[in-house]
């Protein structure tokens, strides 16, 4: 069992364990983290100080006008830090990183995980999209035989006879498998996204290649704001205490084939899911549990990894993300806000003018206008 570094202390049983499954599980949920200003808000003006005082009038003590000015405007800035942060990611140099290594698409191994049931709403979608371009590299693992998705596919599509339920045995049971064939390829990086996610291989083989494919790396996006804390079983009914980071799946993750390999003891023909049942954890959470807390590899962060639990009406700068996303919250839509040859009735998820955005020779989209 676990839960969130710095948590209530005591926390155990169903409760905790429940907890741990819903955090972990958040990655197909509807929670939205909205991530901005109130409406009518105006960021970059600090709180008002005091009102003047009229002439006469006493003084209030020095030191409780300063005290009260020192909270408000701390409190302003530590606000705007965090949307910033939130909104910007790292600072950026004026000038992109130069590669370590020269990579192409033939060295990633892109793995799709799906089910049956979200085969024409949601991987018809990716098909007509990201994937036509990519089809070599994706390898979609869903738990049900397809055969108008296998004449697409063919071998690309993975069968894992896996259970079609969405929990801890069934998620890890299809990461085991992605693991398992990712190794056997002999390719250089091991990338997993779930069926909603965008992912635009341009902008990810220009982040990896600022990495060394023999190295340590573990990189993605986290979707708690702190680490979070295992119970881990020992010999002789002893246990211990783990905290670790972990990227969310769904807004992907991607792992050097140097750390793959180191992995194999905890993830290889069927470990992986014997691992993710030792900490009770889902598929996302024991891939940082394998990196961080056995094998000392931290989480790299990256901003460009997005997932359905932000705002995704706040990302910009859509040529350098490296993976977008979709949902609704009640009524309303979460996606990226962006103009294109699509309506929303026509495109609601806005992949596909996404997808014309960045390619916009595709075969679906509307060429330039006659002249």
């Amino acid at each position: 069992m676990w839960k969130a570094s710095g948590g209530p202390k005591g926390s155990s049983g169903p409760a905790a364990a429940a907890a741990a499954a819903l955090t972990c599980l958040l990655v197909t949920g509807t929670l939205l983290v909205t991530v901005g200003h109130r409406s009518g808000a105006d960021p970059a003006r600090p709180p008002a100080g005091p009102p003047a005082r009229p002439a006469g009038a006493a003084s209030p003590s020095a030191s409780t006008s300063s005290a009260e000015s020192g909270r408000a405007f701390s409190s302003y800035f530590r606000k705007l830090t965090r949307e910033r942060r939130a909104l910007s990611g790292p600072p950026r140099s004026s000038a992109p990183p130069a590669p370590v290594e020269r990579l192409s698409a033939a060295d990633l191994f892109i793995a799709v995980k799906t089910t049956a049931r979200f085969h024409r709403q949601r991987l018809d979608l990716l098909l007509d999209t990201w994937v036509s371009r990519n089809m070599q590299q994706t390898f979609v693992f869903t738990d049900g035989e397809d055969e108008k998705l296998r004449k697409r596919m063919g071998a690309q599509l993975i069968n894992t006879n896996c259970s079609a339920a969405h929990n801890r045995q069934a998620l890890s049971c299809k990461m085991a498998l992605e693991y398992d064939t990712y190794i056997h390829s002999g390719r250089k990086w091991f990338c997993h996204v779930d069926d909603d996610n965008y992912v635009n291989v341009g902008a990810l083989l220009k982040l990896l290649s600022q990495y060394r494919h023999a190295g340590d790396v573990y990189i993605g996006r986290p979707s708690l704001e702190r680490p979070i804390e295992a119970t881990q079983r020992l010999a002789a009914a002893r246990t211990r205490q783990v905290r670790f980071w972990f990227a969310t799946g769904g807004a992907g993750f991607c792992l050097s084939r140097g750390l793959a390999l180191k992995m194999r003891p905890w993830a290889s023909g069927g470990a992986f899911a014997a691992t993710a049942d030792h900490i009770r954890l889902p598929d996302d959470c024991a891939v940082g549990y394998i990196a961080e807390a056995l094998l000392g590899v931290g989480l790299t962060r990256s901003p460009l990894f997005h997932s359905h639990l932000e705002n995704l009406g706040l990302v910009s700068d859509i040529h350098n993300q490296v993976t977008l996303s979709y949902g609704t919250v009640g009524n309303s839509r979460n996606t990226v806000s962006l103009r294109g040859p699509f309506s929303g009735k026509e495109d609601p998820t806005r992949f596909r003018s996404v997808h014309c955005l960045l390619h916009p020779d595709a075969a679906r989209c509307p060429g330039p206008p006659a002249l």
